[in-house]
């Protein structure tokens, strides 16, 4: 029986770093985490990304949170039993889903297509087919459970940013898998002297539904467990 996969903030359980490969296999995908975290192009745009998010008022959307998203989302695919090239892709598409941000935060997902593809056009393989659904539910899934305080830029900012409140009180964000059960639990340590987890579902029960039918598409069931407590299921 496979031990579920505690997948967390530097804070909390390591993040599992992603095998190498070996290019030449044709299970695997034509482009890696590294080649993109290599590439000057892609790093200008997350950099750029994370400037706009900043003057916005926005918690942290730079390397921190494109490498968190890429190891999480690789990791869920892997342990649910997708091939390796699924998983890779989900890790790629993991790293680079904010890039958008550099042009607006509207429609940013679009826009940051866009720029993916002029920047690694002459690298990349063809249409992916039926393999984007689960590559999808693992950006999603990955994106959606960093919720963590060091995401928080500026910690004066608690008392009046329900977002920065909510993601400063959050002490321990993990993300586990149990290939064997096909749940995916996000689970949540809150310090409620901070923010009631009432103001979490005000601002969050959104993406928790995203979440949901995320795990759907992967044939998986979603949780969310905060101070011990399943809040769904």
């Amino acid at each position: 029986m496979n031990e579920p996969d505690a997948i967390g903030t530097p804070e909390g359980a390591p993040v599992p770093e992603v095998p190498a490969t070996e290019p030449a296999s044709p299970d695997l995908a034509s482009i890696t985490l590294e080649d993109v975290q290599a590439d000057p192009e892609l790093s200008l745009y997350i950099a750029s990304a994370d400037r706009v998010m900043d003057a916005m008022g926005y918690t942290e959307h730079g390397f921190r949170h494109a490498n968190l998203v890429a190891k999480i989302g690789y990791q869920v695919l892997h342990r649910l039993g997708y091939t390796e090239r699924e998983a890779q892709l989900a890790c790629v598409a993991g790293y680079l889903h904010d890039v958008g941000n550099a042009l607006a935060r509207d429609a940013h997902g679009q826009t940051g297509g866009v720029l993916v593809y002029h920047s690694l056009r002459d690298r990349v393989e063809g249409a992916e087919g039926t393999a984007v659904s689960p590559i999808s539910a693992a950006v999603i899934l990955a994106d959606k459970s960093d919720v963590h305080r060091s995401r928080v830029r500026k910690a004066v900012n608690v008392d009046r940013d329900i977002h920065d409140r909510v993601n400063y009180a959050v002490e321990q964000s993990f993300l586990r898998v149990d290939s064997d059960a096909r749940t995916v639990s996000l689970e949540l340590t809150i310090d409620t002297t901070i923010s009631q987890v009432m103001e979490y579902f005000e601002i969050f029960l959104g993406r928790m539904q995203l979440c949901r039918f995320a795990a759907e598409a992967i044939e998986a069931r979603f949780r969310l467990v905060i101070n011990g407590q399943e809040l769904l299921a």
